[in-house]
């Protein structure tokens, strides 16, 4: 059975939850949950454990591990002889999130086509597509560039010692 959680570590998880609600519309209890598995010990627990710590029922925390899973930020184990699953933060998460270039080539594609539609619109009408377009463009250009970067900086910093190497 995991601990009892501390203040310090409810009140990290609303501030957690409050954050990602507002920054990406998350429901607080998703948010909430993110931010306690990011402190909880053992940092494997179950939806009982949770619900108890995070003083929630188990469907809102069973919903907010759902939804955790679609992000691939959490994920479900059952270790051999378990009758439960256990929730953890999945190491995959710690991954950039939204830097697939091909995303931002769909929204520039989607851009151009509204232009397409307004080709006799005066320039004012055209402007935020325009803007929308170059941007979905400019970053589909750069993000490989700034993931690579990013790796590189990550591989040092672990070199270093100032991060962990993986699995540990």
């Amino acid at each position: 059975m995991g601990d009892v959680p501390s203040d310090s570590q409810l009140i990290f998880a609303d501030h957690v939850g409050r954050f990602y609600a507002r920054q990406y519309g998350f429901p607080p209890m998703a948010g909430r949950l993110l931010g306690y598995l990011l402190v909880c010990d053992p940092p494997h627990q179950t939806i009982d454990e949770l619900s108890r710590a995070l003083l929630a029922s188990r469907s809102a925390v069973t919903g907010a591990v759902k939804l955790l899973e679609s992000y691939g930020t959490a994920r479900r184990t059952r270790a051999a002889g378990e009758r439960m699953d256990r929730v953890s933060l999945d190491p995959a998460g710690r991954q950039p999130q939204n830097f697939d270039s091909a995303i931002h080539k769909e929204h520039a594609a989607l851009f151009r086509e509204g232009l397409a539609l307004l080709a006799d619109a005066p320039p004012e009408r055209r402007a935020p597509l325009e803007e929308m377009a170059a941007l979905a463009e400019f970053l589909a250009d750069r993000l490989p560039k700034l993931v690579d970067e990013w790796h590189a900086h990550r591989d040092t910093l672990r070199a270093s010692g100032k991060l962990p190497s993986p699995g540990a």
